[in-house]
């Protein structure tokens, strides 16, 4: 448990506990490849994104 989590209610530990059961129970996602997708790393992953050609920060 982190630092962080130490500080939370109950009810969130309770929660973050829950979802961690359902992502180990479910596995890594077997998602279908993306078809005409962008090319290279997604824009948004690095903190900007692309419109009309010109990459803006949000």
């Amino acid at each position: 448990m982190t630092d962080i989590q130490k500080d939370l209610p109950d009810a969130a530990k309770r929660a973050l506990a829950e979802a961690k059961a359902r992502r180990d129970e479910h596995g890594d996602l077997k998602l279908p490849t993306e078809l005409g997708g962008r090319k290279g790393p997604e824009p948004v992953r690095f903190g900007d994104w692309e419109r009309k050609g010109i990459a803006v920060d949000f």
